[in-house]
């Protein structure tokens, strides 16, 4: 079996999203890659459809478990709860209610906290009693909107079990709790966990270890002297916002660990080589009229239920591939030739450049058309995608699930761990986010949960540095 390289940046069990844009990345590949093959030989056989890579499905199969195991087989209304000011904007929202509601019995509704009431015990949408609910925000932001909104129905749908992202999930998703994976509970958890977690420490003044073992007297000392080989993260920041690259040359040192000091929430981790999770992909340069080959930082989600591993999101860009922060969406392919990911991947950059600038542009001209039509935008543009999928393998897939399934077992240790309050020195939340947290237990119950990976799939940049 071939090794999948690398590490988890973070994990997001109280919200995640994405599940949507890489269907839609698929569509808008599939449309290119039909396109390159009608003017150039690539020579390479893969798959776009692989269900593996779509993570729709199993999410819908999850809330409609959710409701199985609260009402039977009584009629589904499944609510998908968002901000109110992103209702009619959030693409992926307003498209998985779509597609529920496309499948036999069941009805769903895209809601804002207002469209929710509570009677008799139970909780109302619209007029029609909802049997399952996601919630497409998290624990501190329902309280903000607390103080200004009646949120009684959310939170007795949070207390009755009817809300599908159980908020005991949520905690685990505090940056800090990867300091405590490789060391205090590492005996607890799975070698596929432990392998993927890296370095990560609370950031204040304070004796530790670091990356080998040896022994830090001062960590903001440390860190000053070796800022090129970290980054200091928020410890519940979303987005990229708030995060300092060492190795970033317009970061300053000293402004960079002051305001991670001030704000007093922030973890250093260790800096992941930038060539381990990098490939390389043809792209126009605009004031030439020519192709290149060009370096994208290549990040990869995964998106996990009780079910185990149900899809994906390829994210590609600087530094970090956030989309608000420049990056975009990448197709993935499933290698059907027997040959190497590298092999795979040179060959179709080789094609592509092959094409020349003007077809290569007129295809990618295509594509971003297509994306607005769909709403595949952000800020009002298309948001970017490459024509050149990302490569993964059978062995991939393979190693992926078993990965997916590890995490999913580990993470229900650790619920269990903050449950009894030995996580409390790295997952920090308030007060009323731990009571509605401790009120909605998890322990394995139909949910989904999120894994962000800086991976490698064999075609990385490590050997070319």
């Amino acid at each position: 079996m071939e090794t999948v390289k690398g590490y988890h940046g973070e994990f997001n069990m109280g919200s995640p999203g994405g599940w949507e844009y890489q269907r839609i990345a698929q569509l808008l590949g599939k449309m290119a890659w039909n396109l390159i093959l009608e003017s150039v030989e690539v020579g390479v056989d893969i798959d776009l459809d692989h269900p593996q890579i779509n993570a729709v499905p199993g999410f819908a199969r999850m809330i409609l478990r959710a409701h199985e195991n609260c009402h039977g087989r009584n009629p589904v209304y499944a609510v998908l709860l968002a901000e109110s000011e992103t209702l009619d904007v959030v693409l992926e929202n307003k498209n998985f209610v779509d597609y529920l509601n496309t499948l036999e019995g069941v009805k769903a509704s895209l809601a804002g906290p207002e469209h929710l009431s509570l009677k008799n015990g139970k909780i109302y949408c619209k007029g029609e009693e909802a049997t399952v609910v996601f919630m497409d925000f998290n624990l501190d932001t329902l309280l903000k909107i607390g103080k200004e909104e009646n949120i009684k129905p959310i939170k007795e749908a949070i207390k009755q079990g009817i809300l599908v992202n159980p908020k005991g999930m949520e905690p685990l998703g505090a940056k800090g709790l990867f300091e405590v994976i490789t060391e205090r509970y590492k005996d607890l958890l799975s070698e596929a966990t432990l392998e993927h977690t890296p370095w990560t420490r609370r950031f204040y003044s304070r004796s530790t270890t670091d990356p080998q073992g040896e022994a830090i007297e001062d960590l903001v000392e440390w860190t000053a002297s070796h800022f090129k080989d970290i980054v200091l993260k928020p410890v519940s920041g979303y987005s990229g916002h708030g995060i300092f690259v060492g190795r970033n040359k317009t970061e300053n040192k000293e402004e960079c660990i002051q305001t991670a000091l001030d704000a007093g929430d922030y973890i250093i981790q260790e800096f992941i080589p930038l060539a381990l999770w990098s490939e390389k992909s043809t792209w126009p340069l605009v004031e030439e009229q020519d192709l290149s080959l060009r370096e994208w930082q290549t990040d990869f989600r995964c998106f996990i239920t009780d079910e185990g591993l149900q899809g994906f999101l390829a994210r590609f860009g600087g530094v970090p591939t956030n989309v608000g922060s420049g990056g975009g969406v990448q197709p993935l392919a499933v290698l059907r030739d027997d040959i190497a990911p590298r092999a795979a991947v040179h060959k179709i950059n080789q094609a592509l450049l092959k094409l020349g600038y003007q077809a290569f542009v007129q295809i990618q001209e295509e594509v971003n058309r297509q994306a607005i039509e769909m709403g595949f935008t952000y800020l009002l543009g298309p948001i970017m995608i490459l024509l050149r999928p990302r490569i993964l393998t059978i062995d991939h897939l393979q190693e992926m699930r078993h990965y997916a399934h590890n995490l999913w077992q580990d993470a229900i240790k650790l619920e269990e761990l903050w449950r009894k309050g030995q996580l409390d020195d790295v997952v920090e939340i308030e007060e009323g986010e731990k009571e509605l947290a401790l009120s909605q237990p998890w322990r394995g119950s139909p949910a989904l949960m999120v894994s962000d990976g800086l991976f490698s799939f064999g075609a990385d940049l490590i050997n070319e540095e």
